[in-house]
């Protein structure tokens, strides 16, 4: 299945093994860059107060590139990586994959000039373990983007940043805001259907 396509489907068809958190790298890597190309336009980097016309349109879509992929990036990199870490600190074997087939279809979303694009970057894939086990690893990702969210919210709140780093905190909040809600949706495949679980720990 193209959606299913991976690293693992890659290195297959030329028969190559590479250490595992070097291909994790590389994963996070074009995690980062096809999202900077898929949201470039959505989130665009703020003009100055003052600026030179010219200068800006020149630089526009470099520069919206990189601030798509600062708000967006880290909220999705953080979100897998904490799914991971909590594994690893109960010892269950897990590795961190992007999806190679749902970022093409991102891509391909964003050239047709889709309104509305849906796709899952990455997930981690963990060794089977005990269902207490398996809900915290599950939330963990979302829980961390409740903490960049409410983190942000706070720091906007009450301290006084430069303008430029107050638009970088605000798009960073939001999209760190609709990702755990997203994802905690009490039914699969999202992170929250995990919550079920814990009634059967009950």
């Amino acid at each position: 299945m193209v959606l299913g396509f991976t690293r693992d489907s890659l290195l297959g068809i030329f028969g190559l093994k590479l250490p595992v958190p070097l291909l994790e790298i590389v994963d996070i890597i074009i995690i980062s860059l096809a999202l900077g190309y898929i949201f470039k336009d959505f989130f665009r980097k703020p003009a100055p107060i003052e600026y030179d016309p010219l200068t800006h349109y020149k630089n526009q879509r470099k520069d919206n590139f990189k601030f798509a992929i600062l708000v967006t990036a880290p909220a999705v990199v953080l979100h897998e990586l904490g799914h991971k870490v909590v594994a690893m600190i109960f010892g269950v074997p897990s590795t961190l994959y992007a999806s190679y087939g749902f970022l093409l279809l991102g891509v391909v979303l964003r050239i047709m000039n889709f309104p509305f694009i849906f796709f899952v970057p990455g997930f981690v894939a963990h060794a089977p373990t005990t269902v207490g086990v398996s809900t915290l690893i599950s939330l963990a990702g979302p829980f961390v983007n409740l903490v960049i969210w409410l983190g942000s919210v706070a720091i906007l709140k009450y301290t006084n940043i430069q303008t430029k780093y107050r638009q970088i905190l605000i798009v960073t909040s939001k999209v760190n805001m609709f990702l755990f809600l997203f994802n905690m949706i009490p039914v699969p495949p999202f992170d929250g259907a995990a919550i079920w679980n814990i009634f059967a720990l009950i």
